[in-house]
């Protein structure tokens, strides 16, 4: 009986590309926001080859601190590592996403359980914009916030995840625009989008995509 293709090979089945060994993605969306914004890079990734099993557009509570936010993406991706079997993850994240999952890499053991870590749009040293809404998200977006302050500290990208930003220039949330790039990652200046194109957009998604694999 001739052997049936899993994403591992890397053939192209029914005109479909498919994931060399896809970890399993966990999607991480911004303030004001929730999981149902990933759906067409999710779409994308399934018409790709992933399976359906393997992609967890995440839903929280995005009013909380991000260090409590980031406690509760340590039990979802413990949650999905069990149930998938993976070893690792890769962590897809958009806007103020970025910033609770770099405090599970850096402060809650995450460096070990992901592969790639992706930033679209974040806020990482932190974004005027945030000084019009109110509450502990907010505050610590603000630029000079301590909770930045303490996650920018030391090395940006630690441990062995793959980090990449992608950045527009005309992204007026992420204030001012070089904000987003990290040390010590790959980043990505993207063409002219606006905050929430930069989940939606083709050329973006290639190219994390790519990155992913």
């Amino acid at each position: 009986m001739p052997l049936l293709p899993t994403p591992a090979s890397a053939s192209a089945v029914g005109g479909r590309q498919q994931a060399a060994r896809p970890h399993p993605i966990v999607f991480v969306h911004g303030w004001n926001s929730d999981g149902s914004t990933w759906r067409t890079m999710a779409d994308r990734f399934r018409a790709d080859g992933w399976p359906a099993g393997h992609l967890h557009p995440w839903t929280y509570d995005a009013t909380q601190s991000n260090a409590t936010t980031a406690e509760q993406l340590a039990y979802e991706i413990a949650r999905v590592l069990r149930t998938t079997g993976a070893t690792k993850v890769d962590v897809v994240t958009h806007s103020m996403g970025a910033l609770s999952s770099r405090y599970y890499l850096k402060n809650l053991g995450g460096a070990s359980e992901v592969d790639a870590w992706v930033s679209l749009a974040g806020p990482n040293h932190g974004t005027e914009t945030a000084r019009w809404c109110g509450g502990a998200p907010c505050v610590e977006m603000r630029p000079g916030s301590a909770f930045l302050d303490s996650l920018n500290s030391g090395d940006e990208t630690p441990g062995s995840p793959r980090y990449a930003t992608w950045g527009s220039p005309c992204d007026s949330v992420i204030n001012p625009a070089g904000s987003v790039a990290l040390n010590g990652a790959v980043n990505t200046t993207t063409a002219c989008l606006d905050h929430s194109g930069l989940r939606t957009d083709r050329t973006v998604y290639d190219q994390v995509k790519a990155h992913i694999r």
